[in-house]
């Protein structure tokens, strides 16, 4: 946004430097990015009446000009522009004068004549084309108006002037006007703001006897009022208004275009200007567009609709694209004598998305899609119809035909000077914190210690009490804010929470197993949102997503960590070991928030060093994965189990549930061979834990086990089993029936095929027996191993012979 200066003072009575300005206004929280004097690279530069024009006896495309500048005798200009002509009142350069770019201006002669000085065109003067007039396009400018000759140019202008451009963030959107601009710098030094002139006469016509509004979808357009004026005269707007809106970048059409224009930058509230007789009825009917519906806009492109754009009709045709643009066919023109001037409020939401699906940016839809002050919409339409009267000869119908309501002009905010002060660190009274409230413009009223604050709509970004907090702490200046340490009433040693400990553990597992700690973001595409979950749960979507690919809180870690594999093998890192901490997110009913569960996942892929002073390399599998996940377990002297479980996305065969106290916990698993052939990737193994349900078992004790003094003794033992019998059953029932001489069974081998029946498969599991007490017997071992035979046959296992 720039802001004119020159302008701003209209409606603000300040006397300090366009420096001193920035300065104070960047302090308090909008960032003047850069400041622009229009006046830096120009000199001696005045207006001129041509009082003749003869053609350049020497070129066809000169002409020798005399030029009065107010110095007495005329002075001798050449000048090549197709548009010079007696008469005329220019913009001249005198000899000695500097223009943009380093210009000097000298005597010179040209082709054989003298020239003492310049006659210039609006871009010689530092204006871009883009934002001259056309009708000054190619040529030098001309006055309208008989100007005295020697006059300051730049005065004369309007362009002795400086210029501030505004880095807004959007929830200041109230600063998008020079009406907000200026009850910001007038809260900044005190001063009262002075409203623009929005006083016209009425005719004798009522405005609804020319025009009815009809409103179909109030949710989308919650309010839509029009003005008629009649009789308007088309021509150039005045030199300042003109002035002023190329100063904003705004190119000057007619006086009627531009005084849409104007009122927008002036009040925030874009403004639509309808020809009246084009319209092609007399109903104005605001609906959603239907699918597939075609109109033309002021850009001469055909647009296709969709349901979710807002169209402007007459009943059956759209007429203007609602918040984004106007239809060519009702647009004003040269003929143009009655015009119908519209104020609405349209969905942010709708807007934005218009916007984008049509690639169509327009200084009005980058406001509605902001949200605009409903409190300045009908004073802006009022606005418009006075300037119509004043400098377009217009007649306004007697009220203003509208439909819909325009909400609460106010929100009320309940807070004490207690809380401000807590927050900020001062020791501010009420009054003086009222005293910052009235000074914004906001209305207060006391109720003992509470200060209930009055909101006006423009400032739709204060919605809560730390808002207020903030307006005060930023009125009152953060540069006199004290430095203060926080009082402790007891100090005490500093220390890391429960979680903190273990989560440091598990990351110095993870780590000193050489995964890398990977962020990665929380949003992910719809098709991948529900992958590597195990249960149902709905998704959630942003409204306004960067891009599909990033539309919907994700449920899994996974998706990200493939793709930052992906990203890494691709190039030539073929080793890769991650592993994240962070948040998925489960949808629960309508209009509750979701549930945020942090998870802990890892991915590996290629070789890992199993020794490193060999230098050794081996392939990546399952149980190197599964041995990352029970080292986890194990620092944190939690119990794991795993059974055999199904993931979609992992291999059916290479995939495990974690169990902790007979609840699941997560899954270890390998990439199922057509996911990982998407992702050019080799073998690939995974893991994902919910990392809450670890955090919240209490941490078990890791007792201390004497070294032992007496030799211990081992077995190994194959049974054979029915093919679904997981060998966890088996070790469940060594364990429960070993008793105190059995220290650990362990699985070294399963076997189906050749010597084993069909259906059947071999278990070769190794037993430990030790006695801490005394030397083990034969006889002892014997005895304990047979009890477990015995219990194990009881399940159907028998020893392979």
């Amino acid at each position: 946004m720039l802001i004119s200066k020159e302008w701003l003072e209209e409606y603000v009575d300040i006397d300090v430097s366009i420096e001193a300005l920035a300065e104070r206004i960047t302090r308090t929280g909008i960032e003047v990015d850069d400041i622009t004097d229009l006046t830096k690279d120009i000199k001696n530069l005045v207006v001129g009446y041509v009082e003749s024009v003869q053609q350049h006896p020497n070129a066809d495309k000169l002409n020798v000009c005399q030029v009065n500048i107010g110095e007495g005798e005329p002075v001798q200009i050449v000048c090549g522009a197709p548009n010079i002509g007696q008469g005329q009142t220019v913009i001249v350069a005198k000899v000695g004068g500097r223009l943009p770019g380093g210009v000097k201006i000298k005597r010179a002669k040209l082709r054989g004549e003298v020239s003492e000085g310049m006659i210039c065109s609006l871009q010689e003067i530092g204006l871009s084309s883009h934002v001259t007039p056309k009708k000054f396009e190619s040529g030098i400018y001309q006055f309208g108006n008989p100007i005295e000759p020697g006059t300051d140019a730049l005065k004369a202008l309007y362009l002795d002037d400086q210029l501030m451009e505004f880095d807004l963030t959007p929830n200041r959107a109230d600063a998008l006007s020079m009406l907000g601009t200026a009850y910001e710098v007038a809260t900044l030094y005190q001063k009262k703001v002075q409203k623009p002139n929005v006083q016209f006469k009425e005719g004798k016509v009522q405005a609804s006897d020319e025009i009815k509004v009809d409103i179909q979808n109030q949710d989308k357009v919650p309010y839509y009022s029009v003005r008629v004026v009649k009789n308007v005269t088309i021509q150039p707007s005045p030199e300042w208004m003109q002035a002023r809106l190329m100063k904003a970048g705004i190119r000057p059409i007619n006086n009627v275009v531009d005084i849409s224009n104007y009122v927008l930058l002036e009040y925030g509230q874009p403004l639509h200007i309808f020809d009246q007789d084009q319209i092609g009825s007399s109903e104005i009917v605001v609906r959603q567009a239907k699918e597939n519906e075609k109109m033309t806009t002021l850009d001469d492109q055909e647009r296709t609709l969709t349901t979710s754009d807002i169209v402007i009709t007459n009943g059956q045709t759209p007429i203007a694209l609602g918040g984004v643009m106007g239809g060519d066919f009702s647009e004003v023109s040269e003929k143009t004598t009655n015009v119908v001037v519209e104020g609405a409020i349209f969905d942010p939401v709708s807007i934005r998305h218009t916007s984008r699906r049509h690639n169509l940016r327009s200084e009005s839809s980058s406001r509605f899609e902001k949200g605009i002050a409903t409190e300045f919409l009908d004073e802006a339409v009022d606005r418009a119809c006075y300037l119509l009267e004043t400098f377009a000869s217009g007649e306004v119908l007697i009220d203003r035909v509208a439909e819909g309501s325009l909400g609460s002009l106010l929100s009320t905010i309940d807070i004490t000077a207690n809380q401000i002060n807590k927050t900020i660190g001062l020791n501010l009274s009420q009054d003086e914190i009222v005293a910052i409230f009235n000074q914004l413009g906001f209305d207060t009223s006391i109720n003992g210690d509470t200060i209930a604050v009055n909101v006006p709509s423009r400032r739709r970004d204060i919605t809560i009490q730390a808002d207020l907090v903030e307006e005060v702490a930023r009125i009152y200046g953060y540069d006199n804010i004290p430095s203060t340490l926080p009082v402790f009433k007891q100090v005490t040693h500093g220390a890391l929470t429960d979680r903190q400990r273990k989560t440091r553990i598990v990351k110095s597992v993870l780590e000193g197993a050489g995964l890398s700690q990977a962020m990665t973001y929380s949003l992910v595409d719809q098709d991948r949102a529900t992958a590597f979950t195990t249960d149902t749960h709905s998704t959630i979507k942003v409204l306004m997503p960067m891009s599909e690919s990033y539309s919907t809180l994700r449920q899994s870690l996974i998706p990200h960590l493939i793709d930052a594999t992906q990203y890494n093998v691709a190039r030539k890192n073929q080793d890769i070991a991650l592993y994240e901490l962070g948040n998925v997110f489960f949808g629960k009913e309508e209009n509750e928030l979701p549930d945020e569960v942090e998870y802990l996942s890892g991915i590996m892929t290629g070789t890992y060093m199993s020794n490193t002073w060999q230098g050794k390399k081996e392939e990546v599998d399952f149980y190197l994965i599964k041995g990352v996940v029970e080292r986890i377990a194990d620092k944190l002297a939690l119990s794991f189990d795993y059974e055999k479980g199904e993931v979609e996305g992992l291999h059916p065969g290479r995939t495990a549930f974690v169990l902790m106290n007979g609840v699941r916990v997560g899954f270890i698993g390998e990439l199922h061979p057509s996911v990982a052939k998407t992702y050019d990737l080799a073998r690939t193994y995974v893991f994902e834990l919910n990392y809450e349900m670890l955090m919240s078992e209490a941490v078990g004790y890791i007792n201390y086990t004497q070294i032992p003094k007496f030799p211990g003794v081992s077995r190994d033992i194959a049974l054979v089993v029915d093919s679904d019998v997981q060998a966890r059953e088996l070790i469940q029932v060594i364990e429960e029936n070993g008793g105190h001489l059995l220290k650990d069974a362990s699985v070294f081998d399963v076997y189906e095929g050749t010597h084993i029946e069909s259906g059947k498969k071999s278990i070769a599991i190794h037993l430990e027996y030790l006695d801490t007490e005394n030397t083990l017997t034969e006889e002892k071992v014997a005895e304990v191993h047979q009890v477990i035979l015995e219990a194990l046959e009881t399940k159907g296992a028998s020893l392979r012979g």
